[in-house]
């Protein structure tokens, strides 16, 4: 007689994924604070009230955590792996003039760990729960053979939605427009692969004491969008500086205008040590370089755009050159 197989027995064990997605409950609960589903968490996707809106446009966007997941996996911060997963997504979001409304994520591994995944889901929680945004659902897949033991993949997507007339319209921006710039917490969620290379080839480079701050989680820069609403600034355009740096996440923004900007160097904890092996140039176009948002507003406006966030200051000028310019300051 043949052997009889089981699902269990190739390594997927449905029954404990389940119990899990019991488990985080509470987690997951704790982001339907102001805004709840309008159906039942659970079910086979998720739905969400949008009659509150006169003229809804949905928007969405998806992202990870990129090369970066390697180094918080091996210092054991799977809180700040959740936490950058929720903010690449969240800040694309909140470009738009959108609000973020429901967070889903994506989590790829060997065999089911509790409690990895449970802490994933906690840092998750964190950031959503800063934001109102929900939890609203996911996918946890058990994959023995495919995700070798210690690795995870993550992905993120992230649905919200605006009023047709207060979308954020970068075709308003002129020339003589201010950039204002609201500091990050570290190098964020991109330009690992390069990081990565080079403490790769400088071992001890880091010290233990620096590695938390150093693998700072990615800032929410919903408090400078909330901000600038309070304020009634007339916002043109926002951008996330995400890999590219300044030039690149700009340029998507400028059309055939450019930016002539300004920064300080970049002092923040063990970044230094990284930006002594680059070129200024090579830095710029990669790191965010302690800037991790940007709003475009009118020059009248700037002062009341840099009014209510520490550490915001006005880092460049919109010009007609079609080229964005970045000097580091000595």
């Amino acid at each position: 007689m043949s052997e009889k197989y089981t699902y269990a027995g190739a390594g997927v064990d449905t029954k404990k994924a389940a119990a899990l997605v019991g488990d985080i409950g509470e987690l997951r609960r704790r982001t339907e604070a102001k805004r709840s589903l309008m159906q039942s968490f659970g079910l086979f996707a998720a739905s969400y009230d949008l009659s509150g809106y006169k003229e809804p446009v949905i928007v969405t966007g998806c992202d990870g955590v990129g090369t970066k997941l390697e180094l918080l996996l091996e210092h054991d911060q799977l809180e700040i792996a959740g936490k950058d997963l929720v903010a690449m997504n969240v800040n694309d979001i909140l470009t738009t003039g959108g609000d973020p409304l429901m967070f889903l994520d994506y989590v790829g591994i060997g065999r089911i760990e509790e409690e990895k995944i449970k802490r994933l889901i906690a840092g998750m929680a964190e950031h959503l729960e800063s934001c109102d945004c929900i939890l609203a659902g996911g996918e946890t897949a058990e994959m023995p053979g495919i995700v070798p033991d210690g690795v995870i993949e993550l992905s993120g997507f992230c649905v919200g939605a605006a009023e047709k007339a207060d979308l954020i319209d970068p075709s308003r921006i002129e020339v003589g427009d201010k950039l204002i710039g609201y500091p990050s917490d570290g190098f964020h969620a991109n330009g690992w692969s390069l990081i990565r290379k080079i403490l790769a080839a400088n071992p001890g480079l880091i010290d233990d004491d620096e590695w938390v701050p150093f693998l700072a989680p990615t800032r929410l820069y919903h408090d400078a969008v909330a901000g600038l609403r309070e304020k009634s600034v007339d916002v043109k355009a926002m951008a996330h500086i995400t890999g590219g740096g300044l030039p690149e996440n700009l340029e998507r923004l400028l059309g055939d205008k450019g930016a002539d900007i300004s920064i300080p160097k970049w002092d923040l904890g063990a970044v230094g040590k990284i930006l002594s092996f680059l070129e200024d140039q090579e830095a710029v176009n990669t790191f965010n370089m302690g800037w991790g948002w940007v709003a475009i507003v009118p020059a009248s406006e700037a002062d009341t755009a840099t009014s209510f966030h520490k550490g915001a200051r006005v880092i460049g000028e919109v010009d007609s050159t079609g080229e964005v310019k970045v000097a580091i300051e000595n």
